[in-house]
């Protein structure tokens, strides 16, 4: 929700990423897989173009409601608004976390967040594009209760960005610490499926409401990570409507429009007889720990690779400096990268559609260009 702060940290997660890839090397582990890695940077990169056309919305709902509907003002240096937002923002997540793994309707966003089978830095950045709209109304009460916008927009941001570091599992326990503050090993457990670790530690920069609310779950068997029904898939496009496509079937055999809602809002483990058969869970005892893989070759790799990190810079532009753009150019970029995400995708697992959209890309790729250039469309 404060997407600037979040964008001046994007360099740092490079840096940050290229040396757990170091030091995993250095320590002979494998933590990384580029096309897992990829596509969990394609979803962050797919969420943060989004917002440069719904931030300012988000943003603004949250302002209007403290204009119109705050029950306190606070003096401008009160310490209470900065205490207020530390604590609100932190239990707010904790309880749209908790519940966005315990509804289905939520959980078919944030899902997104969990669908990787490898758990590294990269991972931190794999998120639901429609991540910010379900969050905020667990933000809402904050600006009624007198919290200015600019002391809740620093302080989600904050918490956002610590979560980063803990995405990894590069870094044991850290002693008394793992008391208070949300950790590697605590996080480790809450991407896991095991079935000991399923929905647990939900916390966000702390550990203590989990073990306030009874979510606690300390580390101890190895972790098995992904989700419980895996995405099958590197596209980072259709790691953001996959679970929409999933959930639309479901509720479509649903025998009536009362049972359809009440599996919108049940937990995502409610699987009644209509809903059809449901094939092995990975994490389960028995069921084969095999990750997903792809084989698209040295060049296709390299193109691939190449692309991204052309669209890396991009996206990082758009993101930084996209809302000075008029409406028209804004919508076209981000359909732009959304549409780069879909083929770079499609190339890395070699379907058939990938190359002719790929050939499309970069005839629209050129032609608004060329627009920007020539400020005009190209004839």
């Amino acid at each position: 929700m404060s997407p600037n702060l979040i964008a001046l940290a994007i360099p740092v997660f490079f840096i940050f990423i290229g040396l757990e890839l170091f030091v995993a090397r250095r320590r002979g582990a494998a933590v990384y897989r580029l096309a897992d890695a990829l596509s969990d940077l394609g979803c962050g990169i797919g969420q943060r173009a989004v917002l440069v056309l719904g931030a300012a919305a988000v943003l603004t709902l949250y302002a209007l409601v403290y204009a119109k509907a705050r029950l306190i003002t606070f003096a401008p240096a009160s310490p209470w608004p900065w205490l207020m937002a530390v604590v609100g923002v932190e239990v707010g997540y904790y309880w749209w976390h908790r519940l966005s793994h315990e509804v289905n309707l939520l959980w078919v966003v944030h899902v997104v967040h969990h669908q990787s089978e490898d758990y590294n830095l990269a991972v931190a950045l794999r998120q639901a594009i429609l991540s910010p709209v379900t969050v905020l109304p667990f933000y809402l009460p904050l600006a009624v209760l007198g919290v200015p916008l600019v002391h809740f927009a620093v302080v989600e941001a904050l918490v956002t960005l610590y979560q980063f570091w803990i995405h990894t599992e590069l870094v044991g326990r850290i002693g008394p610490l793992e008391a208070v503050l949300n950790t590697p090993s605590h996080h480790r457990v809450h991407h896991a499926v095991n079935p000991q670790y399923l929905d647990r530690n939900y916390g966000g920069t702390f550990i203590v409401w989990d073990r306030l609310f009874g979510s606690f779950q300390k580390e101890e068997a190895p972790c098995v990570y992904g989700v419980s029904h895996p995405l099958q898939s590197f596209n980072s496009a259709w790691a953001q409507l996959q679970p929409w496509v999933a959930l639309g079937g479901e509720v479509s055999r649903a025998p009536s429009l009362a049972a359809a809602l009440r599996f919108l809002f049940a937990s995502p483990e409610y699987r009644p007889a209509w809903v059809g058969p449901t094939g092995p869970l990975r994490g389960q005892p028995g069921t084969p720990e095999t990750k997903y893989e792809v084989q698209p070759g040295r060049a296709r790799t390299a193109y691939v690779f190449v692309n991204f990190v052309l669209l890396v810079a991009g996206a990082f532009s758009l993101v930084m400096w996209g809302a000075d753009l008029p409406l028209a150019p804004r919508i076209v970029a981000v359909a732009l990268v959304l549409l780069s995400l879909a083929t770079l995708g499609g190339l890395l697992e070699i379907r058939r559609w990938a190359t002719p959209l790929e050939v499309a890309r970069w005839v629209a790729v050129v032609g608004v260009t060329a627009w920007v250039v020539l400020g005009r469309p190209v004839a």
